[in-house]
């Protein structure tokens, strides 16, 4: 067996904690899953797909949970302090991952494992204590059903050292709410898919890391050199950007941006735009609740802020955020203008370990209902669940959390909620595959449908969202996809070639997720490309087969493959590739995209032709498979029926 001590930027080692006997061991990282997997999101693919069955059930104790980095975690680049988690997910029952800042991913490196893997369930509650080679498995009995700010300051105490880091889960995952998150830093949501619920089921409450190992590069010099470009094009990119939108307000200058473009959801999704959007964006937040400024490992924009409630109903609150998705979740799409209602649902998500972009949904998607007299006030627990009560909201959250009486119902997300309330409940269920729709619409922006319908792990715009058509980066378009494309690229109600761009961004964004960055280095305003990975990958990790973009994008390819093989493997086709009834067949009523719905066909048969797929099944051919080095996958697929063609 050949190891990759001979690659640089790895740590070369990864642990394996099986919960149910206690049992933790420390294995060599094989040379074949840098070289065809690169880490991250990679890493995670090769081992759900070998371990994770289609039998297996998600909150089951033989899911397996995964807490990968990848070759630029914790080395000088922008914004390499992320880590990913993945496991099969209970919100979707199929692929699920979730991400992470902060700097719990390089502590993990630095420890000197590029990889934690959880399988089993403890008989008690535990936490995962890693110092370096000291790895323990220690009680976490008092630790059950504490908050996440209490669990990492207890944590610290107890191992006595402050700068701990620690990524837990609060009472969310403990009561296994279906899309409840795992924290880490206090503030760094690894948010979406439920994977605090995985951790939950399997009685492991924390992860603690202190590590204090070297991540050496393979050329020094010129890896050092291609990480001083890599920051100089993102601060001369941002420029006065950086001091006027997302480096001065962080991610809720979007609020004004989504519905400059008609594209900010509000009412669950009947509009694209909100009259109030003024009073929960980012001024408000900037003169009234900015408390301080903190930043993510290694980041050059530093786009995160802590608020303060200092007066009123919710004085006290003092969060990370909120960030755009969940001002949007809790606010526009709740008919909510109370920004400071938005502040503490943040904070109350973030102890509880509460996803918020699905913690809002399932909120206006009760409201809907509510409204639409599927719910009654009865059944909603005496609450006022007309559109704007944010006291109302405040409440869901608490009982979500503690699975309390609607609260139980709507912990299971707005899918399983709808099936089970009836009566036409379904409709209101802005849901793509089981997760929540994030805070788009491909009424007003046909790709982010497309997006939405595609992505691995339902509706989430971190898979693929093409981000040329918010502000019309034409040169940017013309430069990558050919200038005679570029006047349709840039215009957001059009379909033309969406489905082979939406394509090339799915393997610009897993490969990002592989390497592991921040998305804000290849989104909005679009900075890193397959050319600028191309120069730093060869110096970091010593794979030289990587100065050549079709080797880079054809890894990018294949780990694409192996989630959508994860998946027909669980019997997704076609027909979850889709969109809810209201992007469809409900025309949007107003703003830039009035008139229109997403015209998801024509691009969906694109996007399957880019990716070698077959059209009328959606399920990957065996050329597209082999192509990609994944025969295996083929056969495996092919034996359960379940490959195209």
């Amino acid at each position: 067996m050949i190891y990759v001590s001979d690659y640089g930027g790895y740590a070369g080692r990864y642990l394996r904690a099986d919960l149910s006997s206690g049992k933790i061991t420390i294995h060599e990282l094989e040379k074949e899953l840098p070289r065809y997997y690169i880490g991250g999101v990679g890493f995670c693919a090769k081992i759900l797909w070998d371990e994770v069955g289609p039998d297996t059930k998600p909150l089951n104790p033989d899911n397996v949970l995964v807490f990968a980095t990848g070759p630029l975690t914790g080395t000088f680049f922008h914004s390499s302090g992320r880590y990913v988690v993945a496991a099969k997910s209970p919100l979707t029952g199929c692929w699920g991952e979730a991400h992470a800042g902060g700097h719990f991913g390089p502590e993990l490196k630095y420890a000197g494992y590029d990889m934690a893997i959880l399988e089993g369930k403890a008989t008690n509650p535990v936490y995962l204590y890693v110092d370096d080679d000291f790895l323990e498995l220690k009680d976490a009995a008092h630790l059950w059903g504490r908050d996440t700010n209490e669990t990492t300051k207890a944590i610290r105490e107890e191992l006595g050292d402050p700068t701990i880091k620690v990524a837990c889960i609060g009472q969310a995952g403990e009561n296994l709410v279906r899309y409840a998150c795992i924290i880490s830093d206090f503030y760094r949501a690894a948010g979406r898919t439920g994977m605090g619920a995985v951790m939950g089921s399997k009685n492991l409450k924390a992860i603690a890391v202190r590590g204090s190992k070297s991540i050496l590069a393979t050329s020094s010099m010129k890896y050092m050199e291609a990480a001083t470009e890599a920051f100089r094009k993102v601060t001369e990119t941002w420029g006065e950007a950086c001091e006027s939108s997302l480096g001065r307000y962080g991610t809720p200058n979007l609020v004004e941006v989504e519905a400059s473009i008609g594209r900010l959801p509000t009412k669950n999704h009947i509009f694209g735009i909100y009259d109030h959007a003024d009073d929960i964006g980012s001024e408000v937040l900037e003169k009234r609740y900015r408390a301080m400024r903190e930043s993510c490992f290694s980041c050059g924009i530093q786009c995160k802020f802590i608020s303060e409630v200092r007066s009123g109903a919710y004085a006290g609150t003092t969060t990370s955020g909120p960030e755009y998705e969940t001002i949007m979740a809790f606010g526009s799409n709740c008919l909510n203008n109370n920004v400071e209602s938005i502040i503490h649902a943040n904070l109350l998500c973030n102890l509880c370990g509460l996803d918020t972009i699905s913690a809002g949904k399932v909120v206006s998607f009760a409201m809907e209902c509510y409204d639409k007299g599927i719910v009654t006030r009865r059944e909603a627990d005496d609450l006022d669940l007309s559109w704007g009560n944010s006291d109302a909201i405040v409440q869901l959250v608490h009982r979500i959390s503690k699975r309390e009486g609607l609260g139980d119902l709507l912990a299971e997300g707005s899918r399983i909620a709808a099936r089970r309330l009836g009566r036409g409940a379904e409709e209101f269920a802005i849901q793509v595959k089981g997760m929540e729709v994030s805070g788009q619409d491909g009424r007003a922006h046909q790709s982010s449908g497309l997006t939405h319908a595609t992505a691995a792990r339902g509706a989430d715009h971190l898979t693929s969202l093409s981000c040329l058509e918010e502000k019309g980066y034409e040169e940017t378009a013309g430069t990558r996809y050919g200038s005679e494309r570029a006047k349709d690229l840039v215009n957001p109600l059009s379909t033309t070639y969406r489905g082979r761009l939406v394509k090339d961004l799915e393997d610009l964004f897993v490969l990002t997720d592989s390497l592991i960055i921040c998305k804000y280095g290849v989104m909005w305003p679009p900075i890193f490309y397959f050319d600028d990975f191309a120069k730093v990958i060869p110096p970091l990790t010593g794979m030289v087969e990587y100065d050549d973009i079709g080797e880079l994008r054809l890894t990018a390819e294949r780990i694409c493959n192996l989630r959508k093989a994860f998946n027909a493997r669980e019997g997704l086709t076609r027909k979850d590739d889709t969109l809810p009834k209201r992007f469809l067949r409900e025309p949007m009523p107003s703003g830039p995209g009035a008139g229109y719905v997403c015209n998801l066909d024509p691009m969906l048969d694109e996007y399957y032709e880019a990716r070698g797929w077959d059209k009328e099944s959606g399920l990957p051919l065996r050329k597209a498979l082999t192509r990609v080095g994944l025969e295996d996958v083929a056969d495996d697929l092919e034996a359960l029926g379940r490959l195209g063609g």
